[in-house]
């Protein structure tokens, strides 16, 4: 098998740079979908991808797809891919080096000037992040097939926006999305690099590794109302105080993960009326529940429950469940999973993986194609947040390994 055209590492970190330059402040990364500095992102791309001739086109869900066509048109086609979205005050790299890394893909081989063997896809998946209206995965999950737009017609932003009017300004229609489907036809396979957001690689000195899966999730709201009255006048054994029946249940929801082997995340908290002066009258929690095993995913979510409706029994409140978005656990095509793990073998020489507790584009995608993924480190495990790093030399090594794993997958 001849060598893949080999990717230009350096050229890859100096375009997430100027993406930094573009879409970042001195709190982090301002690249919230459906926003400004988010259009001006794929700005960017899209002038990158205009540099090797290539004019991308966008979706009805809003994903960007880029096509560089291979010898045999009849061939199934390899998609590479992450998203250029990020929360807000994020980091540089989350999700935007995927991005990146497929363009220097398609730039290997543009320049090259041999088509490779199949066609090659870059895609931007639109809002895998979920950041503003609560539902993760929105352009991966069109595609999938699995986003039903009447669940998410009632969602609205921070702002009080609904999303059929956000996703209108950026030439969206919600009732369209599931469209987009209709591309998985002549595909093959997806391949992904993201960053690992968590510790264990820098700590077991990983420069690269595959990945195994995405854990399940579970994301809810529980509603707690009470009653709202007086700070001043209201007894303490009187109360019915929503926003501790809240905080009662998020300290029990802490409690579940470690008999389980997962994570439970209580981060967002909404109090009504929400002044100093006034016992909250009602609250709103946000629960986040991960596990790669579907059985103990499903137990952590029934504590969950249990938690939410003890505290607000104990303090007088009544309960209601809405639920955001699920997802089960993914496990990875184990063929492509072989294959990436090969290639950190002959970068690095550890052929090492390891399961994602982050959730990625790839977990909707491999619902309906094969699909996998590639580590790069991040110091300290921080993510989605302005001090995620990663050292150059690691990028590079991991840029490297993903442009030799996708030769690989294309059999040039």
């Amino acid at each position: 098998m001849a060598e893949p055209p080999a990717i230009d590492a350096a050229r890859v970190i100096a375009d997430l740079r100027e993406l930094e330059r573009r879409t970042a402040d001195g709190r982090g990364a301002q690249r919230l979908c459906w926003s400004e500095t988010w259009r001006e992102a794929r700005a960017l791309v899209v002038e990158l991808l205009a540099e090797i001739g290539l004019e991308p086109e966008t979706d009805e869900a809003g994903n960007l797809w880029a096509r560089l066509e291979g010898a045999d048109l009849r061939a199934s086609a390899l998609v590479l891919g992450s998203h250029t979205d990020s929360v807000p005050d994020g980091g540089w790299l989350d999700g935007a080096l995927g991005v990146m890394a497929a363009l220097g893909v398609l730039r290997a081989h543009a320049a090259a000037g041999a088509a490779p063997g199949r066609p090659l896809l870059l895609v931007d998946w639109a809002d895998e992040e979920g950041a503003r209206f609560g539902r993760s995965l929105f352009g991966s999950s069109a595609f999938a097939g699995t986003l039903d737009p009447a669940e998410l017609s009632g969602l609205r932003d921070a702002a009080g926006r609904p999303i059929a009017e956000v996703l209108a300004e950026n030439g969206v229609e919600l009732e369209r999305v599931g469209e987009c489907a209709a591309r998985q036809d002549g595909l093959g396979a997806y391949l992904e690099l993201h960053i690992e957001q968590g510790p264990r690689m820098e700590s077991s000195g990983l420069r690269a590794a595959a990945v195994t899966g995405c854990a399940g999730v579970e994301r809810l709201r529980f509603g707690f109302s009470g009653q709202a009255s007086h700070a001043g006048t209201t007894p303490m054994d009187a109360r019915r105080d929503a926003g501790l029946a809240a905080a009662q249940a998020a300290l029990a929801i802490e409690r579940i993960p470690p008999s389980e082997g997962g994570v439970a995340t209580t981060g967002e908290l909404r109090l009504e009326p929400g002044i100093p002066t006034a016992v909250a009258g009602a609250a709103t929690l946000a629960v986040d529940l991960r596990n790669p095993d579907a059985p103990a995913l499903a137990r952590m979510l029934a504590a969950a429950r249990s938690a939410c409706a003890d505290a607000a029994a104990a303090r007088g409140c009544e309960l209601a469940e809405r639920p955001v978005w699920r997802i089960a656990p993914i496990p990875f095509d184990p063929g492509l999973v072989a294959a990436a793990r090969e290639t950190c073998a002959e970068v690095t020489g550890e052929p090492a993986e390891l399961p994602s507790g982050a959730l990625h584009d790839a977990a909707e995608v491999a619902g309906v194609l094969p699909a996998a993924m590639l580590f790069a480190p991040s110091k300290a495990g921080i993510s989605h947040a302005r001090e995620e790093d990663t050292e150059e030399a690691d990028l590079a090594v991991a840029i490297e390994a993903f442009g030799r794993l996708a030769g690989r997958v294309l059999g040039v």
